[in-house]
């Protein structure tokens, strides 16, 4: 059990915090938000505090964090600040939800979400700061890098890689055995049988690949 902070008051931090107070003992004493974006002073009946000075009122000795950031900019949003909050000492939990199907040969870093219904077969590794939302298919030996995000009933197949700053939307498909290079965006529906060059953006049955990549994007 940790004394914890969530970061964030939008939907992202709501959905998180309500699996949070369901499903473990941890407990949510506040949450943190950017200074520019602190416009009330309490979320859920508890206080939200900037996070620039987060330690003045929470330092990392007695309180640990938890970032379920969205994919925005594919995912640099969540990664800087999951690198800012651990040079500054702090320490992460995960949060793996007790309906998903993990298996005990599975490594799961720190700052993950894995909501319900995921099935995650053995020798799966899941690096740091990612989020699995619900059922998705993980198959075995295949490696997920650190800050990627898998939106709802993608399926990656065994012993595919899929590289750092990944983008995975709803219903996509990875061959087995292929390696998605980082800041890649494999679109809804997609489905990929080749491995990919970095930042490329895949869409549609057969994943055509589009000309513009993940950089130019203006919503992600």
């Amino acid at each position: 059990m940790a004394d914890i902070v969530v970061f964030g008051t939008g939907q992202f931090a709501e959905v998180a915090a309500a699996y949070i107070e369901r499903d473990t003992n941890h407990e949510i004493v506040a949450f943190t938000v950017d200074r520019d974006f602190l416009d009330e002073p309490r979320f859920q009946n508890k206080p939200v505090v900037p996070f620039e000075t987060l330690e003045d009122e929470y330092p990392p000795d007695r309180y640990q964090l938890f970032i379920p950031i969205s994919y925005k900019k594919m995912n640099r949003y969540r990664e800087d600040h999951y690198l800012n909050a651990k040079a500054r000492g702090y320490r992460f939990i995960s949060y793996i939800s007790p309906h998903a199907r993990v298996h005990r040969h599975t490594k799961i870093g720190e700052n993950c979400m894995i909501l319900d219904d995921n099935v995650i077969q053995p020798y799966v590794e899941i690096g740091n700061n990612c989020i699995l939302w619900s059922g998705n298919h993980i198959g075995h030996h295949s490696k997920i890098h650190d800050h990627v995000f898998i939106a709802s009933h993608a399926v990656v197949s065994g012993a595919a890689e899929i590289g750092n700053n990944c983008f995975l939307g709803v219903n996509c498909t990875i061959r087995d055995s292929i390696k998605v290079a980082p800041y890649c965006l494999i679109a809804a529906g997609a489905t990929v049988l080749k491995s990919t060059q970095e930042k490329e953006l895949h869409f549609g049955p057969r994943s055509t690949i589009s000309a513009t990549s993940t950089d130019d994007l203006k919503n992600m």
